[in-house]
């Protein structure tokens, strides 16, 4: 493909950081118990029904391969097999999975045998229904970043300003694939050059161009310094939530509820329909849209719709401390939001990318 055909976009390595240059350099994910994740479900198991949800940690394996190893063990379809989000390979994750029960004269699988692939299944309960993607509050992340050279002394500062204010809630380079070919392949996709595609690999093309999309209008709003503020014509959106509502004017208690991460400003995941902001911010999210073009115009005719996402990540629980050479990090976040971009505010790890685009990593 030549690349005088293709629109200019921002790698992830090169966005705009909020808090100034990074308090230093380290590496991350050295094994995969130095990056830690744990589902946050935001709901109990039901304790009846039809399916079951199993507790799984897995080490060194990806979601998807750790479906198919489940459903193979319980003799079922891949297909019968649900999962809220993808997780990475490199990494030691813990993850809630669904399957059918078995019947009365079945006996549970030995899941023991998994342990030796790096599947273990620490507990089974019964459901009533089979987990659907995205439902999932949240993810609290453990994570160990070797070789540090740290300015200490500025560690607590930036830590308090992050738990104050958030971080730009940019998508991680995951979502963009090795050396950005999500988005290369999209642009293909999106100009024709590619017409037959299985449906999963369409998905994550196009869900490519809409995160860039999204992030170039987040990186304009961080070069302005308005990213975590409400501007007049914002569509402000409630933290949590993906509902969002317009303030062609803002009063002191939207001011004050944003400040609070109650409200944090939105853009735009691109597709069909105009777009919900008025005034300059719309003006913004037009002039930057207009720079990928044909993007915008062809992902509305992929049938996707215009949706919103919250420009401010809120991080709880933040804590952070040095410890032989090593900076060691707990936190959460939301689900949808990537570890990463809390990573790059405080230290500069060079490429992190996973082998999966993962929900919260």
């Amino acid at each position: 493909m030549s690349e005088s055909n293709l629109p200019g976009w921002t790698r992830f390595a090169h966005l705009p950081r909020a808090y100034g240059e990074p308090l230093g350099t380290g590496r991350l994910r050295v094994e995969p118990a130095d990056f830690q994740v744990s589902e946050i479900l935001g709901f109990e198991p039901d304790g009846e029904g039809d399916h079951r949800l199993l507790w799984v940690r897995k080490t060194g394996a990806n979601t998807e391969w750790v479906a198919r190893r489940l459903a193979a063990i319980a003799g079922l379809p891949v297909s019968t097999v649900g999962y809220a989000g993808l997780k990475d390979r490199w990494a030691i994750t813990e993850q809630w999975f669904s399957m059918p029960r078995p019947h009365a004269e079945e006996s549970e699988p030995d899941w023991s045998a998994l342990v030796e692939q790096g599947i273990e299944v620490l507990a089974v309960h019964a459901h009533r229904r089979k987990l659907r993607r995205g439902a999932l509050a949240g993810n609290r992340f453990r994570i160990q970043v070797r070789d540090c050279q740290l300015a200490e002394a500025d560690l607590e500062s930036r830590l308090e300003r992050i738990r104050r204010h958030g971080v730009p809630n940019y998508f991680g380079e995951q979502r963009f694939g090795h050396a950005d070919g999500n988005l290369y392949r999209a642009h293909e996709l999106l100009t024709g050059a590619i017409r037959r595609v299985a449906r999963h690999q369409r998905g994550l093309w196009l869900s490519a161009a809409r995160a860039q999309i999204f992030n170039e209008l987040l990186a304009e709003r961080v070069r302005q310094g308005d990213w975590d503020r409400l501007q007049p014509g914002d569509c402000p959106q409630l933290a949590g939530s993906h509902s969002f509502f317009l303030a062609e004017t803002l009063d002191d208690s939207l001011v004050e509820r944003a400040a609070r991460l109650d409200l944090h400003p939105s853009g735009p995941l691109w597709g069909r329909g105009a777009l919900p902001t008025r005034l300059e911010v719309q003006s913004l999210e037009l002039d930057v849209a207009a720079r990928l073009a044909p993007w915008p115009e062809r992902l509305a005719g992929q049938g996707l719709e215009q949706e919103r996402r919250a420009l401010r990540l809120s991080v709880e629980h933040l804590q952070g401390q040095p410890v032989d050479g090593c900076l060691r990090l707990e936190f959460e976040l939301s689900s949808g939001a990537y570890a990463t971009s809390v990573l790059r505010e405080l230290i500069d790890f060079g490429s992190a990318a996973a082998d999966s685009v993962a929900d919260g990593v």
